[in-house]
């Protein structure tokens, strides 16, 4: 009877075919990966649609207490006459105004914050006790050029502005002038939307005194309060009992201290940017403002945005674990399979938007971290039938998750964790590789 023997190229075929077919998935598992990246850009519209609606729950609290507020101010307004000519060569009688700012100003400020809450998104409110003190010396009115006579020194008035005084402020308003007290009334005509001015008892031999003023009032505002350098030197003392301000302007404060408390933070400038007199409000004193922000410190719409950035690192370190259990231990899972987990960590996603707004970033990113390595080392540990395979996985996962969660914490140092943690995972990738026959 004859023997039949397979020939070599029989033989030889098998191994080439089985090598293809794990190359093939290999591939194929690397497509469905950036598949499943996919469903992510759409968890970011929704994310930027939660964002949108807490942006309308906040302007709709600021329209009805009081929006962001910045104070400017006092300063003296002289108005006076010069005298020129038409485009007819007619002469005609034109109208200006001087400005004059304080040569020193002190501002001491309290701020009371509240929560509002519109739904489930928080507000930060405030009310606040401001005092401000300050003087005028003498005025440097030669400076203007304009002949003594031409200056209305009688309609001198002390002009004052907050951003959102129709609602910020609810009671009369009074500056004591050299010991007089003179009331604050609206007044367009300066310049300056929504000012108030207080007309005041001057003439021109008052001009070459010093004069004192000081006034105090409560204001109402919405997360961010600002004072504007209104005077050549200037002087702000800010103190609350937020434990999480933002300090913002043009000017760090020169001391702060910030504890669980609250913060007490205060500022010295020089604005020497501007002069102590100039005409028709040629210069706008909030250029020059600093403050605080008044901030929730945990935005978790902007760290879930983050997050979802690394979905694609996540879902590739997962199925490249995936892969290597198949290939080292040849246990087999199904493309399938691999969608199907590949959704768990996606829907992670969803359920940190969703518990963070409740709970907060860091509570929910638990939470919802260990509800998905639950679930995707209970699906693969049932498939794979092994208990150890299925802790290596669930350690794989918590690794990954604690690695995204460090990163975003460190913001400043995202790019250097990134770095480090690529090289690692690829070494670690490498290393179980290394005996795999391709």
């Amino acid at each position: 009877m004859e023997t039949i023997y397979p020939s070599a190229t029989t033989t030889s075929t098998s191994p080439l075919f089985d090598k293809g077919k794990l190359f093939l998935k290999a591939v194929i598992i690397f497509i469905m990966a950036l598949g499943l990246w996919i469903p992510t850009y759409f968890i970011k519209g929704v994310i930027g649609e939660r964002e949108s609606r807490q942006r309308e729950a906040i302007a709709d609290i600021s329209n009805k207490w009081a929006g962001n507020q910045t104070v400017t101010g006092p300063v003296l307004i002289v108005p006076y006459l010069e005298d020129t000519k038409n485009s007819n060569g007619i002469p005609v009688v034109i109208r200006h105004t001087a400005v004059f700012i304080p040569s020193k100003t002190d501002i001491q400020s309290e701020i009371i914050p509240e929560k509002r809450h519109r739904g489930i998104y928080q507000v930060v409110v405030y009310r606040s006790n401001i005092s401000i003190s300050g003087k005028f010396d003498s005025l440097k009115w030669e400076q203007l050029k304009v002949a003594p006579e031409k200056i209305l020194w009688q309609e001198a008035k002390l002009m004052f502005h907050v951003t959102d005084n129709l609602k910020g402020i609810n009671e009369d308003l009074y500056v004591n002038w050299n010991n007089s007290n003179i009331l604050f009334n609206p007044a367009g005509e300066t310049g300056m939307q929504d000012a108030l001015t207080a007309a005041l008892p001057f003439s021109q031999e008052q001009a070459a005194q010093e004069h004192l003023f000081q006034l105090k009032f409560s204001l109402n505002g919405s997360e961010k309060l600002l004072f504007a350098a209104s005077a050549r030197e200037n002087k702000i003392t800010m103190r609350s009992s937020w434990k999480d301000p933002s300090f913002t302007g043009v000017k760090l404060p020169d001391e702060r201290k910030v504890s669980d408390s609250g913060f007490v933070a205060s500022w010295k400038y020089m604005n020497r940017a501007v002069p102590m007199v100039w005409k028709d409000n040629v210069y706008d004193l909030k250029q020059a403002s600093f403050g605080s922000d008044l901030i929730i410190a945990v935005d978790g719409y902007d760290k879930t945005q983050r997050s979802v950035k690394y979905a694609l690192l996540c879902i590739i370190l997962t199925f490249a674990s995936f892969f290597l259990i198949e290939s080292i231990y040849k246990k087999q899972l199904h493309l399938v399979q691999y969608g199907l987990a590949g959704l768990g960590l996606v829907l992670f996603y969803t359920l940190l938007l969703s518990i963070s707004e409740y709970l907060g970033f860091n509570t929910a990113y638990l939470i919802a971290g260990i509800a998905t390595i639950g679930l995707v080392t209970w699906y693969v540990g049932n498939i794979m039938r092994s208990s150890r395979l299925a802790i290596f996985i669930s350690f794989v996962l918590t690794i990954v998750y604690a690695y995204i969660f460090s990163i975003i914490q460190l913001q400043d140092y995202s790019l250097l964790m990134g770095s480090i943690g690529l090289f690692i995972a690829l070494g670690v990738i490498m290393f179980f590789s290394r005996k795999l026959q391709w």
